[in-house]
């Protein structure tokens, strides 16, 4: 979940000069739900999501046009993802310092250009370029759009409200997987960001007169400090794995951005620890609970989303799967991601989240075996079934290191830990495509000696297998965690 910001109420600003009744703040009471205000924002947090996943089927046909191996590619997803990481802290403030209307219409505004940018992409750093773009753009306008939904609604209606906001997540990775393979197989994979092009003008048009100018003046300054070592850090680690995984590895420019981002990353800690009003506050490490989902979570979120990615170019490339065969089938994965969503919370209930969260590190990694057991002639039932089977684990590990995340953290430092803990799972998932990207170099190296000759799906079978091992790491932690870890949330005695 991403940070929605601090409630408050709703302020003008002063001076003696007329404000234009456009530009004015508007003093909205909290009231029932505005349905329409909801679904467009929604509709963005659908766009967003969307586009996080829909390029990886599509992947191999990107690569195609800019003449580069497609795994390549997932520096695009990389950059896109990290950006929401990046830049999410700092929508918030600018809603507040500029106004949400403003800030809601400029981030659409972005999205939108940033989508026809990638749809004329020339070359990968020109689709990466523009996929930044986009972050930025998504950055902004889901959080800033949550954030007015919530501050003008009602608590009654808070319930009716989050399920509108909730859909997107649920159905847009459903979708991602086969529109992307469709449009690419059957039309061409620019259309996968031109389709955004009229959603964004229509949503732009929409969030003029739907999209209330909630701002606080007395929001204070930002942490620029925090976020410039933090940016710098997270840009040069992503510029270091690249290098590292680079067709042609590059030792100079990987080390010298392995290190910027450890300086940079080091810097940042120190200072976000002594800071006095951070940009995002470490000190909430100190809780047990938390820090397992801040660190084995993020990790084991790293890994689990390299799946999507990785999938796809598996399908194609090693079993010579169209993308519109391979998106289809990845659909899968999150089917049973939201098929088994209405059993985990009984699940953790019943057996409590500690056993549940060293289940699903388990399943997770007896399911990638069996994915790096596939073959082109496995029966299709057994296929998709496992991959059921790990949209599944999926589901059931994401569910419980979000309900541990926050079980022993006190109210008052709940936005704190909330914004932190959105940042590490965006960094998570946008570093999972990065290390699987890499490891299918790996794979591709070490493919030949370890026996298992020049098949095409070989370097996939050996990144799905060394993905495998590192959920050791989450597996180690939850083993560490006390038995009624979390029973303050789950009643679980």
């Amino acid at each position: 979940m991403r940070p929605i910001g601090q409630a408050g109420g709703v302020q003008g600003t002063g001076g003696s000069r007329p404000v234009p009744a456009d530009d004015a703040p508007q003093a909205v009471p909290a009231g029932t739900v505005r349905r329409g205000l909801a679904l467009l924002v929604a509709g963005g947090m659908f766009m967003e999501i969307l586009d996080g996943t829909v390029i990886a089927p599509a992947a191999p046909h990107i690569a195609d046009s800019f003449g580069v191996p497609a795994v390549a590619v997932n520096v695009a997803v990389t950059a896109y993802v990290l950006t929401l990481a990046v830049l999410i802290r700092m929508s918030g403030w600018l809603a507040d310092r500029v106004g949400a209307r403003r800030i809601f219409m400029t981030a659409v505004a972005l999205f939108t250009l940033a989508s026809a940018g990638c749809a004329a992409a020339t070359s990968l750093p020109m689709l990466t370029a523009t996929r930044i773009l986009q972050g930025a753009g998504g950055a902004m306008m889901v959080p800033v759009g949550r954030l007015v939904v919530l501050r003008t609604t009602a608590k009654a209606d808070l319930i009716r409200a989050i399920a509108y906001l909730t859909w997107p997540a649920l159905v847009a990775p459903v979708i991602a997987p086969a529109l992307g393979g469709v449009l690419s197989t059957y039309a061409n994979w620019r259309w996968i960001f031109l389709i955004n092009v009229p959603l964004g003008l229509a949503g732009f048009v929409l969030a003029r007169r739907l999209v209330p100018d909630v701002r606080r003046p007395d929001a204070g300054g930002l942490d620029w400090r925090g976020f410039g070592l933090t940016a710098l850090g997270v840009a040069a680690l992503v510029v270091g794995l690249e290098a590292v995984g680079a067709a042609t590895p590059e030792p100079v420019v990987a080390g010298g951005a392995l290190a910027v981002a450890a300086g940079a990353l080091a810097a940042a800690v120190g200072y976000l620890l002594r800071a006095r009003r951070p940009l995002v506050d470490l000190r909430i490490l100190r809780i047990g609970t938390y820090r397992v989902t801040a660190f084995g979570g993020s990790w084991y979120r790293a890994v689990i989303s390299a799946i999507p990615f990785l999938l796809p170019l598996f399908f194609q490339l090693g079993f010579g799967w169209t993308a519109a065969q391979a998106g289809l089938a990845v659909i899968a994965l999150f089917a049973g991601n939201v098929g088994i969503k209405p059993a985990t919370t009984p699940l953790m209930r019943r057996f409590g989240i500690r056993t549940v969260m060293l289940g699903a590190n388990v399943a997770g990694a007896a399911c990638l075996v069996g994915i790096a057991a596939l073959q082109a002639g496995t029966p299709l039932p057994l296929l998709l079934g496992l991959l059921v089977a790990s949209g599944v684990a999926r589901s059931i590990g994401f569910t419980a290191y979000n309900t541990v995340a926050f079980a022993d953290v006190p109210g008052e430092r709940m936005t704190s830990a909330n914004t932190l803990m959105s940042t590490l799972q965006e960094l998570g998932a946008g570093l999972g495509v990065a290390v699987g990207a890499l490891l299918v170099r790996l794979g591709g190296a070490v493919a030949v000696p370890a026996g298992l000759g020049n098949d095409p799906g070989a370097p996939f079978r050996v990144a799905f297998l060394l993905l495998a091992v590192l959920l050791v790491v989450p597996l180690v932690e939850a083993l560490l965690l006390p038995r009624a870890a979390g029973a303050v949330v789950t009643g679980r005695a």
